[in-house]
């Protein structure tokens, strides 16, 4: 890795809102959260270095170009990575308690998720879900861990629907309590974690039906499911 990225302590911020594509000069628009940031929290001023990125057109350097109460604006000074894309997979959870869903959103982005699904089980706590808040979370994570991009979280929807249309060929691996065999798997595609009450019969009679579904162990200590969701993840990315 680059001295100049081990070293950094320039705040990095995502930039939702990018119509045009990057280039060295480029003045990109501050929203007025993060112009409150920049200069009430970190009390920076014009001229000082932020780091910036969209997901699309790498990571730059940039120098606050102004600084207002609710606006502020930055100018594109040198790409510091390109663009790559993120190796992860994508997450699969029933919705927890809302500590517990945000925990599962902000360890799974610095694990590398490239997309977040949650899905109604029989046994789901909550059926409701703050979509926007998570997304920080989920910016705010990939600001910190520095990736350069932002997982999508989709709508809540209903564990069998997405089963219904989910394709044989994509590998779905599942964490079951003692039905599953083995450790992480070296290749999937998707990861599914169930609620704190585990899944009922007849979901895990139609996951184990399913030609895409691979099961595995997490070892013979009964989890939590925002516990299960990083354990598996960690153990995912280590074998890939």
């Amino acid at each position: 890795m680059p001295l100049e990225i081990m070293s950094r302590t320039e705040p990095r911020l995502f930039i939702v809102e990018s119509a045009f594509p990057w280039d060295e000069g480029a003045i990109i628009e501050l929203s007025a959260g993060q112009a409150h940031y920049l200069g009430k929290v970190m009390r920076l001023q014009v001229g000082d270095a932020v780091v910036l990125f969209n997901g699309r057109d790498g990571e730059w350097h940039a120098e606050i170009e102004s600084l207002q109460k609710q606006r502020g604006s930055a100018r594109l000074r040198s790409c510091l990575r390109p663009q790559e894309e993120t190796k992860g997979i994508e997450l699969l959870f029933a919705p927890l308690k809302r500590d517990a869903t945000e925990l599962v959103i902000r360890m799974g982005t610095e694990l590398g998720v490239t997309r977040f699904r949650p899905v109604v089980t029989a046994r789901t706590n909550t059926h409701r879900l703050n979509l926007e808040r998570l997304a920080v979370i989920a910016q705010e994570a990939a600001e910190q861990c520095e990736r350069l991009d932002v997982p999508e979280i989709m709508p809540l929807e209903p564990l069998a629907a997405v089963l219904a249309r989910w394709p044989n060929r994509r590998t779905l691996t599942v964490a079951l309590e003692r039905v599953g065999q083995g450790g992480a798997p070296s290749s999937c595609d998707a990861l599914l974690i169930g609620p704190e009450g585990g899944f009922a019969e007849d979901e895990i009679h139609r996951l184990t039906q399913h030609e895409a579904v691979q099961s595995f162990s997490l070892g013979p200590r009964i989890l939590r499911a925002d516990t299960a969701a990083c354990a598996a993840l960690a153990q995912i990315m280590a074998v890939r």
